[in-house]
């Protein structure tokens, strides 16, 4: 007779196989970088301006201890959730709308295709002259950014959703509210989850397309652009590897989301 357990339990490879080889390839790419400078020899520019992972950590620490890093991380991290999460409460009732409605669609899609097609950094004159250097600014900007990668996926998760599901359910008396949270959403959510690992990745973009060009007057990214202008490789470096950090948690969140709403799917199939 065989065990339920030996065949649903996992093992701990199973279960941490991904953040084991996430994390091995990390520390392999930092301990190459570390030895490049010993290895190759490099051009007398190059390594006056090559920092080492050891010298972007003692950038990042030395960021901390003089009291720097907090302020420019608080507002730069308060800009970024704002915006995305503005971009969300807009993207995915109007995605599920739009999938739905093909006259809202046929109305819409044109303006929203050309917006998407435009480049970002276009706006951004406009954008700082309506709403000044500050947070509006910089949020305005990672809300456009992160708005459309997530508004397009919930779109086409809607209009993927499976039609016999829903004329079944709308057999028995459902009206369009429960079509919708009983089948649409439901069917939409992979999309809607790769969608919102996309518009992480434009929110963080956003932020730093900002703070770059003068959106605001403080910021991760206002301290890499001072650092870059004073030839500071390693602090240019530590702000990045913040803004990386803040994105790896935020989908690492989005991570555990999707797994937590697709425990009916099945993931692995044994072969006995």
């Amino acid at each position: 007779m065989i065990d339920k357990n030996e065949i649903t339990q996992k093992t701990f490879w199973e279960k941490y196989e991904a953040m084991i080889l996430g994390a091995g390839f990390i520390i392999v790419m930092l301990a190459v970088w570390q030895i490049v400078p010993s290895v190759i020899t490099l051009s007398k520019g190059m390594k006056l301006f090559f920092a080492t992972p050891t010298m972007v950590a003692s950038a990042l620490f030395e960021l901390m201890e003089s009291g720097k890093l907090w302020p420019a991380f608080q507002f730069s991290a308060s800009a970024f959730l704002l915006g995305l999460v503005l971009s969300i409460i807009v993207a995915l009732p109007l995605g599920v709308i739009l999938g739905r409605s093909k006259l809202l669609n046929d109305m819409l899609d044109p303006f929203i295709t050309g917006i998407n097609a435009t480049p970002r950094l276009v706006f951004l004159p406009l954008i700082l002259i309506w709403f000044g250097i500050g947070m509006w600014s910089v949020v305005v900007v990672v809300f456009i950014g992160a708005l459309f990668p997530l508004l397009i996926n919930t779109y086409e998760g809607v209009k993927n959703a499976d039609k016999l599901l829903i004329n079944v359910v709308r057999s028995y008396g459902a009206n369009e509210w429960e079509v919708n949270k009983l089948v649409v959403i439901p069917n939409s959510l992979p999309f809607i989850i790769a969608g919102l690992r996309l518009a992480i990745g434009r929110a963080v973009l956003g932020v730093v397309v900002a703070e770059f060009f003068g959106g605001s007057s403080k910021g991760i990214g206002v301290l890499m652009v001072r650092a870059s202008g004073t030839f500071q490789v390693d602090v240019v470096f530590a702000g990045l590897i913040v803004f990386m950090v803040i994105s790896l948690i935020l989908t690492g969140i989005v991570r555990a989301i999707e797994a937590r709403f697709s425990r009916w799917r099945p993931q692995k199939i044994k072969n006995f």
